[in-house]
């Protein structure tokens, strides 16, 4: 069974009247300084402060759902599964609206800008008018449907949806808002799905750092921490050796959040140098420090601490460069003061190992906080044309006294002597155009691309077609198929980089054989020729299968003998490029010895080879044609639309009578484009 543990939630004592609503900036009011939840939590919410909000984005619901008189919750998802839970309002008359949003990689404050981010919404009660319709309890239960109910008591819509689920490491925010104004609060539980948002971890603290040798320390923990846990005395913290004496604490970034991941504790006295040791024990408060499920850091932990002697922060590193760089980055193990860094950057010269670029210091800034301290001073540079450093080169940048009477001063107001340097290197800009060789082939074209390798060039990725890729410096490349190649490169020399423009190769050297001739060569008929054949030919071979020949690209009509049976004949033609690459075509024409359609007027089906079938003879010059055989009491006994296909004397499957049978045949004529219709009779013998 979950013990349920009740946390009373009071934020002010008092409550800004209806009609004089202020904009929502008290804590817990925006996505920003949401409440943590813990899944074992039940949160009674005495009040809720009347203020004006924004528009949360949502596509679910036609009107718009406003953060108005709301409260936000923030937790993640430790074991994905359904989240349940419930919004009980005090007062029965009461509507509370809801949405529920997945926050993962995204800025809280997206909620009013991003729509895919509402993962479950709730305005059932809103319904309008000056009466609403109530809507308390509400929220994710076992017995709910869908993720979107919009306001109104409209066919479907319900105070509770169906129970969502969560992902693991995913992390939410609840928005819960009084639509109806009233001040008057609520309960909210989790209860009845099968994620978790209780973070298994114990909490324990993880590191100290002592702050200015000794004034102060800075104290990380391994999860986050309630405000609210930490007395303003510090009383949880002790020291040994007992040399001193923590009088005060707070948390960072507790205002305005309800967690927070470090404590700064302050002595009475600064500490000399040595080793210490920072123990934790219960507060005035009676507990230590409390996690968002009231789980404290067990009393009595310590954690060892070291406190160096006062010395000035030294010039520690550099950040990496990138290509054209245009500053230098300094980075400081300890804060440095804002006020100290000197704004037209004479605190630093630079100085010219090797190279050919001369570069100066123009300005410098610090990446400052509100406290007036930074880590990082961005050193901007210059080089005599005002532009980017191009080219390579190692350069020195050394610290000396600045234009303001001093160098730079840390956080504990120490010096750091002048004359300190660090040394910083420059890369050549690179260029990655490409020049290429091409050699045509039959089947297959080669391209050998080439790249100069110039200013320490040590990467290249090469793409052709987007299909295929090389790391050579200088790739051959097969190509199977002909038509437009694209290619571009990116090189890079470790620090500079750059990508070509994408070229355009055409392999136009492919070559293919096409004609298209009259397929049926009538007695008295030419064939005509119609050649359809690509590429760059210089040469035609053309073999009419009559005797004749042509080099013509485009013959004259050819004339055949009309033959004692119908002949089929291939005529060819033969086709070659300007690197002499060729290629064949061959078609089929039927040569018939008559085009004259008749139908025989007796036929013997005794598989004799002679006259064995009844069909329309010579029907070539048909289209749509259909033949139909009878018997002599009217019977259909043969139907065909292809010519080709013939009565064997057989009906349904049986030899039939032998006598006369009545045909009709109709056809379109395809030189003269006439519908014919034509009847007779054929006797069917032995």
């Amino acid at each position: 069974m979950i013990r349920k543990i009740l946390l009373l939630l009071v934020f002010g004592i008092t409550v800004t009247l209806a009609g004089k609503a202020q904009t929502c900036t008290l804590p817990g009011m925006t996505p920003g300084n949401a409440i943590p939840v813990c899944g074992t939590s039940v949160f009674h919410q005495s009040n809720v402060d009347n203020c004006t909000g924004l528009d949360v984005a949502q596509t679910g619901c036609s009107v718009g759902i406003t953060s108005s008189s709301s409260y936000w919750y923030k937790f993640t998802c430790f074991q994905t599964g359904t989240l349940g839970f419930l919004i009980s309002g005090i007062s029965s008359t009461d509507d509370y609206d809801w949405v529920l949003f997945d926050i993962t990689g995204h800025n809280p404050n997206d909620v009013f800008t991003n729509s895919s981010l509402a993962i479950s919404i709730n305005i059932y009660g809103a319904g309008g008018g000056t009466v609403p319709f109530p809507e308390s309890p509400t929220g994710c239960t076992p017995g709910g449907s869908g993720n979107v109910h919009c306001e109104g008591n409209a066919s479907g819509n319900t105070p509770f949806n169906a129970m969502p689920t969560i992902t693991v490491g995913h992390n939410y925010l609840l928005m819960v808002t009084n639509w109806t104004r009233s001040t008057t609060g609520y309960d909210l539980s989790f209860t009845g799905g099968t994620a978790s948002i209780t973070d298994p971890k114990e909490p324990h603290m993880e590191s100290a750092r002592a702050i200015c040798d000794g004034v102060s320390a800075s104290i990380k923990m391994n999860k986050r921490m309630k405000c609210n846990s930490l007395t303003p005395t510090g009383s949880e913290f002790t020291i040994t050796p007992a040399v001193a004496n923590v009088i005060a604490a707070s948390g960072y970034g507790c205002n305005p959040a309800f967690d927070m991941d470090s404590v700064l504790i302050t002595f009475d006295t600064p500490l000399p140098p040595g080793n210490y040791t920072i123990s934790i024990r219960n507060g005035t408060d009676g507990t230590t420090l409390l996690d968002n499920c009231d789980r404290q850091i067990p009393p009595g932990e310590s954690i060892p601490m070291i406190v160096y002697p006062l010395i000035p922060t030294p010039m520690d590193s550099i950040s990496p460069l990138g290509c054209k760089p245009d500053e230098v980055q300094l980075v400081f193990r300890k804060n440095i003061k804002c006020s100290s860094i000197a704004a037209n950057g004479s605190d630093f010269e630079v100085i010219i190992i090797s190279g050919t670029e001369p570069v100066s210091a123009v300005s410098a800034s610090g990446n400052c906080h509100a406290n007036g301290l930074t880590r990082i001073i961005k050193v901007k540079l210059a080089t005599n044309l005002s532009a980017p450093i191009r080219t390579k080169g190692t350069y020195m940048i050394r610290l000396k006294t600045g234009d303001d009477g001093n160098t730079i001063i840390d956080e504990c107001g120490q010096e750091t002597p002048a004359g300190a340097t660090l040394i910083f290197n420059t890369k050549d800009t690179v260029n990655a155009d490409f020049t290429y060789n091409l050699k045509y082939g039959c089947d297959r074209d080669t391209i050998n691309y080439f790249h100069n390798g110039a200013n320490e060039v040590n990467f290249w990725r090469w793409n052709f077609d987007r299909t295929r890729t090389s790391s050579l410096q200088n790739p051959t490349v097969l190509y199977g198929s002909f038509g437009l190649k694209k290619t571009y490169l990116v090189v890079s020399n470790g620090i500079c980089r750059d990508t070509s423009d994408t070229v355009s190769i055409f392999l136009d050297n492919a070559v293919k054989a096409e004609f298209e001739v009259t397929s049926i060569i009538c007695p008295n008929e030419q064939a005509t020729f119609l050649n359809k054949s690509t590429g760059n030919i210089v040469s035609y071979n053309w073999d009419f299968a009559n005797g004749s020949s042509s080099n013509l690209p485009n013959p004259g009509p050819q004339s055949y003998f009309v033959p004692r049976f119908t002949q089929e004949l291939y005529p060819r033609l033969i086709v070659q490029n300007n690197i002499g690459c060729f290629d064949t075509a061959i078609q089929k024409i039927t040569v018939p010895n008559s085009c004259y359609i008749a139908v025989p007027n007796a036929f013997t089906p005794n598989n004799d080879g002679l006259n064995d079938e009844l069909y329309p003879l010579n029907a070539y010059k048909s289209t749509d044609l259909l033949f139909r055989v009878y018997n002599r009491v009217g019977q259909l006994v043969f139907e065909t639309t292809d010519w080709k296909k013939r009565w064997n004397g057989k009906f349904k499957g049986q030899p039939a009578d032998l006598g006369t049978y009545v045909w009709i045949l109709t056809y379109t004529n395809t030189d003269t484009g006439k519908r014919i219709q034509q009847k007779g009779t054929s006797i069917l013998l032995h």
